[in-house]
Parts: C-alpha cells; sequence; structure tokens
C-alpha cells in the first residue's frame, strides 16, 4: 500500500546540500498529494510530509559520495494498523494514508502523478526501469 521510491542521484550534477534534496523530495510529494485535493505540508524540525499531525510519507536518505540511495514511503492504501505495533522515525505521531482520507488511487498511478513533479523539483527526465519480477510476470 506504500509507493516507494528510492531515487539515485548525482547531487554533484543539481546541488550539493542534503537538506535540499530531502525538501525537494517533500515538495515532489506534497505536490503529488496536492493533484488529489490533499493539503499537505512540512512540520517545522521533522523530516516527513504531514497532512496536519498526521504522517503521510516517511523519508530516509543516505548519501555516499553524493550519490543518493534510499528515499521515500508515501502512504497510499496502506494498512495503517500495523503501525500501532512501530514508532515509525522514532516519533510518537499518528501515521494516516491517501486511503484514510478518502482518496481511491492505486500506488501505480499516484507514481504516474509524482513522476513529472519530481522531474521538475530535480530538473532531470526520468528514465523506468522494470524490477526482474515484473518482467518476469509480464512474459507469462
Amino acid at each position: 500500500g506504500q509507493l516507494v521510491g528510492y531515487p539515485i542521484l548525482d547531487l554533484r550534477e543539481w546541488q550539493r546540500d542534503v537538506g535540499a534534496y530531502v525538501r525537494a523530495l517533500e515538495e515532489s510529494i506534497i505536490l503529488t498529494l496536492a493533484d488529489y485535493g490533499i493539503e499537505a505540508g512540512r512540520i517545522p524540525k521533522l523530516t516527513g510530509v504531514w497532512v496536519g499531525e498526521r504522517k503521510i510519507a516517511a523519508i530516509g536518505v543516505h548519501l555516499s559520495r553524493w550519490v543518493t540511495s534510499h528515499g521515500f514511503a508515501l502512504n497510499v492504501a496502506t494498512d495503517l494498523s500495523y503501525f500501532q505495533y512501530i514508532v515509525p522515525c522514532g516519533l510518537t505521531k499518528p501515521v494516516t494514508s491517501m486511503s484514510a482520507l478518502g482518496v481511491r488511487a492505486s500506488w501505480e498511478e499516484v507514481g504516474r502523478r509524482l513522476a513529472p513533479h519530481f522531474a521538475r523539483n530535480f530538473e532531470c527526465e526520468l528514465t523506468a526501469e522494470v524490477p526482474a519480477l515484473a518482467a518476469l510476470e509480464s512474459e507469462n
């Protein structure tokens, strides 16, 4: 139920600024949620995307020599009951999802909406890589 994105970017080609990278990821998600009528934003000093006091997207990044890995998880149609067993990102704040807010969309559809926002924010052209499992499934 989550849309998970692990962008691989060389920030030397964009900006050598981890904070700017995280803010641009957040902005891509905020703009995507706005496409669905969801007013989302940031909470000062906390990473992620929020709807009120509820976290709808988590962000966790890693950089090595200015190349990014890891990324974000946007709760699209996530079963939120699992969050009662964990403390996501070390925060005791509640979580939400697009479906809990009344939006019915697949993570594939949301990904297609997010892609142009991401490309614009990072001034890049996106290419799609098909995971091996998806390629095998399409052969059958």
